[in-house]
């Protein structure tokens, strides 16, 4: 088969995962030059069918994290297909697989099976709650984890119910935990010539995500509440109403809140003592926030942009994904790919010497099976 040129170039995985924690991992892996074989059941994988939205008849969802891929279709009721996927794993450099705790062994594509005849293998399981006897019992849905982690109990409003963030947050961050593990392994192999099994899980990436939320709790015995769009450590760092719509402002030292009165016209809050300091300005964020919304109010969100961002200080406006999108274009960062027709975000790593490559387009279901079942032959 054709091989990448990117730093993973002449890495073999064998994607035995799907929805998003694996096949994300697995297109990050791809785009950086590794050779992916996507395994789908008769069926396909089952983000095929979430629609809509739809570009020519095919699920954007399935589009977002499936390019660069070859895809073929195994029905593992099936002793040849059985066969032909562990091949698949015998020859791999990497499995990548998000099956139920234990659901591969009756297949001999466990971690066990597979390490005797391929002891290079970094094999990397992702679950919901671990392996072990309790946490492999229970389903591994994103919403189920933002639930169970916490995270609900931080996202809405204060007097509000809980809310589920806008994506899958806690499965696209244990794809990358995933990715950070498979290339540890890698870099390990160099050294011992043995693959060894990586495990992630969504909830371990969950309380690891919630950073200082989390450690509020363990390091300081604080359990955090829902503060709707403030922040429990940094004042000002939240949208604030101007004559047409709310600016985030995050000024998140003292400088920075200086340059921000200095712009605003309102230079004596520097020196106020209620506001000198950023614990000060947190404790009195009540007292504070009607003086910056009071002059913030006079002008447009986009008029106080370009004059808060010209100070040093960090704000934007709050777009739209479109809105989003078209400002990353407007300042170079090329957000978006082509592939055969098919737009696509461009993945978010640069690299001076071995950039990512766009080789494929998101595969049709077995796209790739009569030609990977002659090379698994051969």
């Amino acid at each position: 088969m054709p091989a990448g040129r990117g730093p993973l170039s002449g890495v073999l995985v064998a994607d035995f995962s799907r929805i998003l924690a694996g096949p994300y991992a697995t297109m990050l892996l791809a785009d950086l030059g590794a050779e992916v074989v996507k395994v789908e059941a008769p069926g396909g994988d089952d983000t095929r069918s979430w629609q809509p939205p739809v570009r020519d008849g095919i699920s954007t969802y399935y589009l977002a994290v499936n390019r660069n891929k070859r895809s073929i279709a195994l029905d593992l009721k099936d002793p040849g297909d059985v066969a032909v996927a562990q091949e698949l794993a015998r020859r791999a450099d990497v499995l990548i697989e998000n099956f139920k705790p234990g659901g591969l062994a009756r297949f001999g594509l466990d971690y066990e099976s597979v390490s005797v005849v391929n002891p290079r293998l970094v094999y990397a399981s992702i679950s919901g709650f671990g392996s072990g006897p309790r946490g492999a019992a229970l389903p591994g849905y994103d919403l189920i984890v933002q639930a169970i982690s916490g995270l609900m109990s931080l996202t809405g409003d204060p007097d509000g119910e809980p809310f589920r963030a806008g994506i899958s947050v806690f499965d696209v961050m244990a794809g990358m935990h995933a990715t950070i593990g498979v290339l540890s392994a890698l870099n390990a192999r160099h050294e011992t010539g043995r693959g060894q099994h990586v495990e992630v899980n969504l909830l371990s990436s969950a309380l690891s995500g919630l950073v200082n939320q989390s450690s509020a709790y363990v390091a300081g015995g604080v359990v955090p509440l829902r503060m709707g769009n403030s922040h429990p450590s940094l004042f000002p760092y939240e949208p604030l109403p101007c004559s047409d719509g709310e600016l985030i402002i995050t000024a998140g030292n003292n400088n920075q809140f200086r340059r921000l009165t200095e712009v605003l016209g309102v230079p004596e809050l520097a020196d106020d003592p209620r506001f000198d300091r950023n614990e000060k300005r947190t404790a009195n964020r009540e007292e504070l926030r009607p003086l910056l919304v009071e002059r913030l109010r006079t002008r447009t969100r986009m008029e106080w942009f370009g004059d808060i961002i010209a100070a040093g200080v960090p704000c934007g406006p709050i777009n739209t994904i479109d809105g989003g999108v078209a400002f990353a274009e407007d300042i170079g960062l090329d957000p978006v790919v082509t592939i055969d027709s098919i737009p696509s975000v461009r993945n978010p790593i640069t690299f001076s010497e071995t950039p990512a490559e766009y080789r494929l387009p998101p595969p049709s279901l077995d796209e790739h099976g009569a030609e990977l079942r002659r090379w698994l032959k051969e």
